[in-house]
This record gives C-alpha cells, sequence and structure tokens, in this order.
C-alpha cells in the first residue's frame, strides 16, 4: 500500500541570493561568496514532502539526503535578505545537524516542517 507524499515544495535556493552575492561579487574580496552562491543555485534542491525532507546537491548534484520528519529534534532559522528568504538548520536525534541555505518562504516552510515534526510526535506518543 503506497502512502501519498504532497509536495510542499520544490526547487532550488532564493534567486534573491544569488543576485546579491554576484553584486557584491564586483568587489574582488566577496567573490568567493558569489562562486559559493553560483553553485547553490546550479546544483542544490530542496524537496519537502508530507513524509521526508530531500535535499540534492554536491558536485553537479551528485550527493542527496533524506530526512524524514521522526528523526528531527528541532528546527532553526535565520532571516536573510531583508527577510526575503532565510536559512534554516534542522538539528536531528542524533545530534547531526542538516542547513538548508537561502531558502524561499522560509517562514513558511518552517511553520509546515514545525506541524509535521509535531504531528509525528503525537502519532508516536499514541
Amino acid at each position: 500500500m503506497a502512502v501519498q507524499e504532497d509536495i510542499f515544495y520544490e526547487g532550488g535556493p532564493a534567486m534573491g541570493d544569488l543576485i546579491f552575492h554576484l553584486v557584491l561579487g564586483l568587489t574582488v574580496i566577496c567573490l568567493p561568496l558569489a562562486v559559493g552562491a553560483t553553485v547553490r543555485a546550479l546544483w542544490l534542491r530542496y524537496r519537502i514532502t508530507s513524509r521526508r525532507i530531500s535535499i540534492t546537491s554536491g558536485w553537479m548534484g551528485g550527493e542527496r539526503s533524506d530526512i524524514i520528519y521522526s528523526e528531527v529534534s528541532s528546527l532553526v532559522t535565520v532571516p536573510r535578505g531583508l527577510g526575503a528568504w532565510g536559512d534554516m538548520v534542522l538539528t536531528l536525534k542524533d545530534g547531526s545537524r542538516l542547513e538548508l541555505r537561502a531558502m524561499p518562504r522560509f517562514r513558511e516552510t518552517a511553520n509546515y516542517i514545525n506541524e509535521q515534526i509535531a504531528s509525528r510526535g503525537q502519532k508516536a506518543a499514541a
């Protein structure tokens, strides 16, 4: 029996992050930040569903991480770009951390993830 998996967000990091860092990259000292933002824009992809969070990253999108909500113990957000996008850090129950950088609509996404964590906790308690 297959369980329906509803997609909440699927896509890459915020375009504002790339634009901001490319403008900063006009100065030589911020060039590494521009390169990092360009690599994120090219090969970083998020997929947040009702069952899991999947992150495809690395060189040419060669690495993939899948996290189910029952593994997440906490979520911390940091606004960037005047609040237009933000970074999120998921702390897992084993103590490891997973970063979601330059997440568009990060407040809505954080609320959705917190709802999923809470509903998984209620199911586990029952």
